[in-house]
């Protein structure tokens, strides 16, 4: 087959970042944030190369009409892409079967098959698909050649992907299986009505760590459910970018929230609002947690300035509790949070507070995560019953 090289479709034009403002008609209704896949998460035997492979997502708002991003980014070599696939998924993703007769070809540049070189961020054309909201996609992707190491990946997805061997669309017997997302990057939908997005800003509280697999129960998923349910908010969009273990400042899993947030915040279409809620993972590894929060609050106050320029409002989320877990060393995770959220709820640069603090907090020590939603008795991570807390929760009238 010959191999077509995309030179017109690159980062300069992916994930909207010139596109939105020549087609403001598309919403991004599903998205991810983009890390390199550590050797324990690359794909298991026999790998991606050569095979076919089904990630099933579940989007927020629906649409007429789609295009899928797909990211080689942290790539070092070329990925070769002989054919993409959407379906509609037939569960969320405890099995690769797609309704029958739902299956759409996308084609990138008008083509079925092509390259993407190392950096690469590439768009599919549009596509005519009647998406639901909260519908569950599946996309298959049939790998040509790629690197079986340092992938662009999404390690926590919480959602099982499949893997069948060769360029196939039987799935039937997948030959192995394993719970991260591998290429794809974002879903944008052009919206039955006018829409917007949110755009969250994340660690593994935001990812999902807790949450069941296969279950789509993040707090993102939960307040989307809940803003799906009031016709003043229905069309809103939630994206969630949180990073397991991830850092706003250094060190860490995956980049940095500060050298990611103008790629995730203001990258995908149609953002309103954003959703800051990060600083666990650099507060819990802090010698001088009250030095840390200060550098986390000029990170915010770019973030904010930057926001508010393109005309996006900032809430900021407070963090939760990490005392009792293993980052509660000598009581500076601790100071440095409680001026951190004091700043958050107090400073008035936000132009609402968000109180997870306060939402999640336990009735008999407040300076706790709640017994109840306790996720392995970690003190840090919440169960299900915590995010669908979290989640609903968040007053809907912010976004009015």
């Amino acid at each position: 087959m010959k191999k077509i090289v995309l030179f017109a479709i690159s980062l300069a034009a992916a994930f909207c970042l010139s596109g939105c403002a020549q087609s403001p008609d598309w919403v991004t209704t599903w998205a991810t944030a983009l890390q390199i896949a550590e050797p324990h998460n690359n794909p298991p035997e026999p790998g991606l190369e050569g095979n076919s492979f089904r990630q099933i997502v579940q989007v927020s708002i629906g649409g007429k009409t789609l295009r899928l991003h797909l990211s080689n980014l942290f790539n070092e070599d070329e990925t070769e892409i002989l054919g993409v696939e959407i379906a509609r998924a037939a569960t969320m993703g405890d099995s690769p079967e797609i309704v029958e007769g739902s299956t759409v070809e996308l084609t990138f540049g008008g083509q079925r098959a092509f390259t993407m070189a190392p950096g690469d961020e590439l768009v599919s054309d549009p596509a005519d698909f009647a998406l639901a909201e909260r519908e569950n996609l599946a996309v298959t992707i049939h790998y040509g050649k790629i690197s079986a190491t340092r992938l662009t990946s999404h390690p926590g997805s919480r959602t099982t992907s499949y893997i069948a061997a060769g360029n196939t669309t039987d799935f039937s017997e997948p030959v192995a299986r394993t719970d991260h997302w591998y290429t794809i990057s974002a879903i944008d939908v052009i919206p039955l009505r006018p829409s917007a997005a949110i755009a969250v800003l994340g660690d593994s509280i935001t990812d999902g760590r807790g949450t069941t697999t296969n279950g789509q129960d993040r707090w993102t998923d939960q307040l989307s459910r809940s803003l799906l349910s009031d016709p003043r908010t229905r069309d809103l969009a939630v994206l969630n970018f949180g990073l397991g273990g991830n850092c706003i400042l250094r060190g860490g899993n995956g980049p940095t929230a500060q050298s990611r947030y103008q790629r995730d915040l203001f990258g995908p279409c149609g953002v309103k609002y954003v959703i800051l809620f990060e600083g666990t993972n650099d507060l819990g590894g802090s010698r001088d947690g009250e030095k840390t929060a200060e550098e986390i609050k000029a990170v915010y106050r770019d973030i904010i300035r930057e926001a508010h320029s393109r005309g996006i409002q900032v809430f900021g989320a407070t963090v939760t509790s990490a005392v009792g877990s293993f980052y509660q060393r000598a009581g500076e995770h601790e100071k440095g949070r409680q001026a951190l959220n004091a700043w958050i709820r107090e400073s008035g640069e936000f132009d609402a507070v968000i109180d997870f603090d306060a939402i999640t907090a336990g009735p008999d020590d407040p300076t706790r995560i709640n017994p109840a939603f306790l996720f392995e008795n970690d003190w840090l991570h919440l169960n299900a019953d915590g995010y669908r807390l979290m989640g609903t929760s968040i007053d809907r009238k912010l976004f009015y």
